[in-house]
């Protein structure tokens, strides 16, 4: 939730006194872009973009030479090289060193060879005179890196040759099935990796490498102090001190038989990601990665928002491979494609066809280490799966949070939120949980309560859950400056607020509670005391059915640039602001995880809620698209949005159904619900100045439709909860564009207003407010395809136009899918545990199908000791068979588990497909056969 920064301020200064007159003026309700830098306006960004253009320029003055021994040599004009004497494999680590033809300072270069392809580069100074912050790895990698399994030494080669005068280094998985390399060229020094010895992902190819070397502060007469930006810099009224100098780098990638890229989040952009430069359909602008808080984001731009994942995917119908660039530095991605002028003569210079898709890109870092990740695929599952074994994949959630989430800014108090929680009932609509936003604590003091609004929190708390309902509440990173404020006191007296930049006292900044601190979380013991915070004796107020929403870390701050905090503040052990800025929000989710996991014994699975995040923020909860707006253009957006954040491993999106400013009409608010139900995280929300708009407001027919939407939601939460456990394993994303399930079928590569949920379902969503307006769908690959609601037949290869009134939605099973459900309409999902479970089983062409279902207790941590059912399901020649999944083992918690849930049965087989009607079939399931009465659905070709 927020307001623009003026406005934030003003309501502040009503309740607090001291903040001066100036910043009580009311902006406009949409994004001030004054407020947030261009890449012109950072000087390290400006520096290096100038750069590129100067290589393109030099590179494209240099004579055309022919390589020799098939090898396409980048003719760049890069005056950086690898010494030759410097190389050599040491176990799974090639070690180089890197030198600038002038500056001659001595980079380190590291190429680590991991077991599953995956190859990682580093690079910094040899001998730093300062170290560069390289804690990033720590928080980001599974196990702290720990759970990197490295090649073995005999499982790689290294052969190096003589090419046109330089040598060319070639490293090799001997694999059998493997065909994976890489090859290093020494002068200018580049990298490509290899399959079947072609390359497909090259670094430095345009010689855009350049790496600031850490120097001393020249003196204030010499010239070099004066360079653009290097040792201080302004930005509006802020200024930036730059106490470590220059230590930027940037670096191109460039992914060879590639028309598409796609991931980079959080961006309000298209799912395959546009042109930067020179490019009148793209941007101007470099996709930039700096969490902040953007009010009322524009649509259609690669500002920065919330989020930044550094995760790009590559994708075309022979393969599919990534590049992971860890650094939570502020970072800037420029995109262009080989059609783009710029970039034309270097591709011929090249060797390479002018006519062969190309995307380049140009990565660029303001501190920290070069520290990339080569993700080879080739297929869209092994990427995923080596993304993975990286930065973990999501955890399986606490199975109500998959419900229905009611929220808006504010509920007023206790009366209001039983009221809307008895209203639920009264309309039948099942939801899991109700969210109170800041309001509802003592003056902004997070972990307390307002007594005249809630006078009895546990008793509403019990009343809720007596239905399975949860309370949220909103808990942000902010500590209101208070010294009778117990969370304030003791952090101010253990030392864990971060400092102002001379270290005298805590850095004071502006949030809601007006002047107020923020926790150090690099300083040991900062992490366990804020989340101790969370436990039921510290949380006054607080039962163990109530969960956590954490708002503005990225962090927000009123009164700092781009509504931030200043790059130059340090953290613990010295480290500024900006080296650690984009994990920031993420090291406050772990410290709340940790609390609620602690909380109680045994420890049960927290939901978390956040809107900050970085790689590696999937393991601690869910995430949403932030304050987007009730209009017609932030529901299409919010598609492609969540898309690419699965893209990138946030799994657990979604967005503000309705939009969060404004008031939506009937029609879109229906629509949003429609759509919304098929995202992962389903939460309806609003802005304090909203009027009200539960489904029942607005009456009929729209509370039916909505009633309905929520119903389907509930229907399939068996179907979307085996998804979030094939997601913990595997790493796959659980809405996934429709290259993922067709990576063959080039049409759908730029596809981003359909998708698919899983493998099993696809969704096309109505999202036009001019209901005459036919919708055309294609229905992909030689399968047949039903609407889930009329069991019509649609064979593809197939386009056809729908005309879809408002309380219709087009979504398809596709044939060859076992779908589980459960039928029953409950008020919660805590409530239908032990309901039976209905299979629809929609028929392949070729009689068969086959699907998974899993179920677990849904709270506790037990299924990682084998307290769970996963079934793998399969129909052929009328049978059904049910086998326990490979992951399946005995043990006593899984002993008792199954005796939990021995009353739960599959008590309804839908058949959908049949060429002819049968009246029973026969089950097979753990050795034992038994015959079912089936009922036939037939299936018209529509």
């Amino acid at each position: 939730m927020k307001l623009n920064p003026p406005f934030r301020i003003r309501c502040a200064a009503l309740l607090y006194a001291g903040i001066t007159a100036t910043l009580l003026i009311q902006g406009a309700l949409a994004v001030k872009r004054e407020d947030f830098k261009t890449c012109e306006q950072a000087a390290f960004c400006r520096r290096h973009r100038a750069f590129a253009d100067e290589m393109v320029q030099s590179s494209q003055a240099l004579p055309k030479t022919n390589s020799s021994n098939g090898i396409a040599m980048s003719q760049s004009a890069s005056l950086y090289s690898i010494t030759n004497s410097t190389v050599h494999l040491d176990g799974h680590t090639l070690v180089a060193t890197v030198l600038h033809g002038t500056e001659k300072v001595p980079l380190k270069l590291e190429l680590v060879f991991l077991a599953n392809g995956i190859v990682r580069m580093r690079i910094q100074e040899e001998a730093p005179l300062l170290s560069r912050f390289d804690e990033t790895q720590k928080h980001v990698l599974r196990d702290e890196g720990a759970a990197l399994e490295y090649a073995s030494p005999n499982d790689i080669e290294h052969t190096f040759e003589s090419v046109d005068g330089t040598t060319v280094h070639t490293v090799r998985y001997k694999n059998k099935d493997s065909n994976f390399g890489v090859r290093i060229v020494e002068n200018p020094w580049s990298l490509a990796y290899l399959h079947d010895r072609k390359p497909v992902i090259e670094l430095n190819h345009n010689g855009f490498f350049r790496f600031e070397h850490l120097r001393p502060k020249p003196s204030a007469d010499d010239e070099s102090a004066k360079v653009d930006g290097e040792w201080e810099e302004s930005f509006r009224s802020w200024k930036d001190t730059k106490p470590r100098g220059p230590e930027s780098f940037g670096m191109d990638i460039r992914f060879n038989g590639f028309e598409h890229v796609y991931g980079i989040p959080e961006h309000s952009a298209s799912l395959s990601l546009k042109t930067t430069r020179d490019d009148k359909e793209g941007y101007s602008e470099p996709y930039r990665m700096w969490n902040l808080d953007v009010f009322e984001y524009e649509l259609d731009n690669p500002m920065a928002l919330y989020g930044s994942v550094p995760f790009m995917v590559a994708h075309n119908s022979e393969s599919t491979v990534g590049v992971f660039w860890m650094n939570a530095a502020e970072t800037w991605v420029d995109v262009t494609r080989d059609k783009s002028n710029v970039f034309s003569s270097l591709l011929r210079l090249a060797g390479g066809s002018s006519k062969e898709h190309t995307v380049n890109t140009h990565w660029i870092s303001e501190s920290g280490i070069l520290d990339v990740f080569l993700l080879p695929g080739k297929s869209v599952a092994d990427l995923y799966k080596q993304y993975a074994t990286l930065v973990e994949p999501t955890r399986l959630p606490r199975d109500f949070s998959l419900g229905y989430h009611q929220c808006r800014w504010n509920y007023i108090d206790q009366d209001d939120v039983l009221a809307v929680n008895e209203k639920m009932h009264e309309h039948d609509i099942p939801y899991d949980s109700i969210w109170l936003d800041i309001e509802y604590t003592d003056g902004k003091r997070y972990y307390t309560w307002d007594a005249s609004k809630f006078p009895d929190p546990v008793s509403m708390q019990k009343q809720l859950s007596h239905d399975g309902h949860k309370l949220v509440t909103v808990i942000d990173p902010h500590i209101k400056h208070d010294p009778a404020y117990r969370v304030w006191k003791e952090g101010d007296e253990m030392g864990y607020f971060i400092k102002n930049k001379d270290g005298t006292g805590n850095l004071q900044g502006w949030c809601w509670p007006g002047e107020s601190s923020w926790v150090d979380y690099l300083k040991p013991g900062a992490m366990d005391w804020t989340g101790r915070q969370y436990h039921l004796d510290k949380f006054n107020g607080s039962t163990s059915d109530l969960f956590i929403w954490n708002d503005m870390n990225e962090p927000s701050i009123f009164n700092g640039p781009e509504i931030t905090m200043e790059k130059d503040i340090k953290h613990h052990g010295g480290w500024e602001h900006r080296d650690l800025h984009n994990i920031y929000g993420m090291l406050y989710n772990r410290a709340t995880y940790d609390g609620l996991r602690t909380r109680e014994s045994p420890s049960k699975r927290p939901f978390i809620l956040s809107r900050s995040y970085y790689a590696g923020s999937q393991r601690y909860g869910a995430i949403w698209t932030g304050d987007n707006a009730a209009n017609w253009e932030s529901l299409r957006v919010s598609v492609p949005m969540v898309l690419s954040n699965n893209i990138a491993g946030m799994h657990f999106a979604g967005a503000d159904v309705g939009g969060f400013f404004g008031n939506p009409e009937k029609e879109l608010l229906v629509r949003w619900y429609q759509l919304g139900i098929w995202h992962p995280f389903f939460r309806a929300h609003a802005h304090i100045d909203t009027k009200r708009r539960e489904p029942w407001v607005f009456g009929e027919p729209y509370l039916s439709i909505m009633r309905e939407a929520v119903r389907e939601r509930y229907r399939m939460l068996p179907y979307w909860y085996t998804l979030f456990r094939e997601a913990s394993l595997t790493g796959m994303p659980i809405v996934r564009p429709m290259w993922v399930e067709f990576p063959n079928q080039a049409d759908l590569f730029a596809e981003q207003s359909v998708f698919m949920v899983g493998p099993s379902i696809m969704v096309v969503p109505a999202m036009d407010p001019d209901m005459s307006k036919p919708l055309g769908v294609s229905f992909p690959l030689h399968e047949n395809w039903y609407d889930i609601h009329t069991h019509s037949l649609y064979p593809a290869p197939l386009k056809r136009q729908f005309t879809v009134d408002l309380e219709q939605t087009l979504v398809f099973a596709r044939g060859g899918s076992i779908i589980p459900t459960r039928e029953r309409q409950r008020r919660s999902s805590v409530l239908m545990k032990h309901d039976p479970f209905t299979l629809y089983i929609y028929m392949g062409r070729n009689g068969t199908a086959a699907g998974k279902l899993y179920v677990d207790d849904g709270e506790s941590f037990n299924y990682e000791k084998g307290a769970f059912i996963e079934r793998e399901l399969s129909f052929a020649d009328a049978k059904l068979t049910s086998r326990a999944s490979l992951q399946t083992e005995e043990s006593p918690l899984q002993k008792a588990f199954l005796e939990n849930m021995n009353t739960v049965r599959v008590e309804r087989i839908v058949i959908v497909g049949l060429r002819s009607p049968i009246a029973k079939a026969t089950v097979l399931e753990n050795g034992r056969v038994r015959d079912v009465e089936l009922e036939y659905r037939g299936s018209g070709v529509d």
